[in-house]
């Protein structure tokens, strides 16, 4: 069994796709960031980074104790050798997955983060902002619509935890200012993520929680506030 702190964000449902698709047990334990819940003691004590989505394996390949991970794409990683799924054991092949999903947690993830804070968070319009984050997100489209040219997936034939990682971002391109049209071996690869079993699966687990008030002002100052102070 799998204990998965969660909340309906791109990163926490990076780590639902891949329980779905591999099939294994999981208990969502909701993290309502707007809410501050992310400061918790109990939650810091194995997510010291204050973000979701954070896991706790009570099975782990060893057979020891329970083990805690933080950070999606570490989760990812985690649970693709757990599995032995959605990462190749070659070393070219790896090198290639890995290769991509620190592309998504460095660049894709940050910039159209970045997008949605200035162009739907923040207080006051900023126009050079609004348009740094558009523009770079529209870059990286174009960098993962040039690599699916001839490719079914992100590295390759098979689907990928490079697939997953990147997959969530994308499904706001509306938001982000980005037409699916501009970009038409991303948008097939969209498509045929979308409408895996396992997406429809995931995506059906977040309903209880995006059904959820919008973030109001408090949460903002919760969210986008924070120092190293203490909440």
């Amino acid at each position: 069994m799998i204990d998965l702190y969660y909340w309906p964000t791109p990163n926490g449902h990076k780590i639902t796709l891949f329980l779905e698709e591999a099939g294994l047990d999981y208990k969502i334990f909701p993290v309502n960031i707007s809410a501050g819940d992310q400061f918790k003691p109990e939650f810091l004590a194995f997510s010291p980074n204050n973000r979701m989505p954070a896991i706790i394996d009570h099975d782990p390949a060893d057979g020891g104790d329970a083990i805690t991970v933080f950070e999606s794409g570490a989760i990812l990683q985690y649970l693709a050798e757990k599995t032995g799924k959605f990462l190749p054991t070659d070393i070219r092949g790896r090198k290639t997955v890995m290769e991509w999903l620190f592309w998504q947690m460095g660049g894709l993830g940050p910039m159209a983060g970045q997008n949605h804070h200035f162009g739907t968070y923040a207080p006051e319009k900023i126009p050079y902002a609004i348009t740094r984050y558009v523009n770079e997100t529209n870059r990286l489209y174009g960098v993962l619509n040039k690599r699916l040219e001839g490719r079914d997936f992100i590295a390759g034939d098979a689907y990928t935890i490079a697939d997953m990682a990147s997959y969530p971002w994308i499904v706001s391109h509306e938001k982000q200012q980005q037409d699916l049209n501009d970009f038409p071996n991303l948008k097939r690869w969209f498509e045929t993520i979308k409408a895996r079993p396992a997406t429809i699966a995931a995506y059906k687990a977040a309903e209880p929680f995006t059904a959820q008030p919008a973030v109001t002002e408090e949460g903002k100052k919760i969210l986008f506030g924070q120092t190293s102070k203490p909440a």
